[in-house]
């Protein structure tokens, strides 16, 4: 619903911040990596993810996409609340975190306060696979300096194709010619998939 709020940090604390936009003030949710990024008074955009409860209607925020993907993707897991996923992403980064899912570390998930063995078992087990397609997507927003592999890759990932198939595909269309448009390559490239 809400992409993003940009303003002003009118008060600052290690589990929320809230934010002045044009004389309204929004409260958003943080884990303490955003926090740490955080200084008062200063502007800033921060990634929302909207949650509704019966109880509750909440803002959760996010220093850039990839927080924001990754708490989406560990709410996804039965049994991971936006709270949970919220102390999990304070106690590990965005990288250390995907770095202890792809290498099934449930003794580095464990770590964290509140995830027993079962939930981090679980945590591994739903998103090893889907942590790929997260990489493929947040790497789509990498900038201007990739190069027409990487970002023919990032976009057919981000359609849903596993990334070993892609590969495949993509380097025998760019066996024949690299020098057409990345739009062009990624076209001949889903013929072959």
């Amino acid at each position: 619903m809400y992409e993003y709020i940009s303003g002003r940090v009118s008060l600052i604390t290690p589990t929320y911040v809230i934010l002045d936009n044009h004389g309204m003030g929004y409260q958003l949710h943080c884990s303490l990596n955003t926090f740490s990024k955080i200084v008062h008074g200063q502007e800033i955009t921060l990634y929302t993810h909207f949650v509704v409860r019966e109880d509750a209607q909440l803002l959760y925020g996010f220093i850039d996409r990839d927080e924001r993907e990754m708490f989406r993707l560990l709410i996804s897991v039965s049994g991971v609340g936006p709270n949970t996923a919220r102390m999990i992403l304070s106690s590990l980064s965005t990288p250390e975190l995907t770095n202890t899912i792809i290498n099934g570390n449930v003794s580095g998930l464990k770590q964290v306060k509140g995830i027993g063995l079962k939930t981090a078992e679980r945590i591994i087990v739903d998103l090893r696979d889907k942590i790929g397609k997260a990489t493929g997507e947040i790497n789509i927003f990498a900038g201007s300096n990739n190069t027409k592999r990487e970002e023919a890759l990032s976009a057919l990932i981000m359609l849903g194709f596993s990334k070993n198939t892609a590969e495949k595909a993509l380097d025998k269309v760019l066996a024949g010619s690299s020098d057409e448009p990345i739009e062009v390559i990624i076209k001949q490239t889903l013929k072959l998939l």
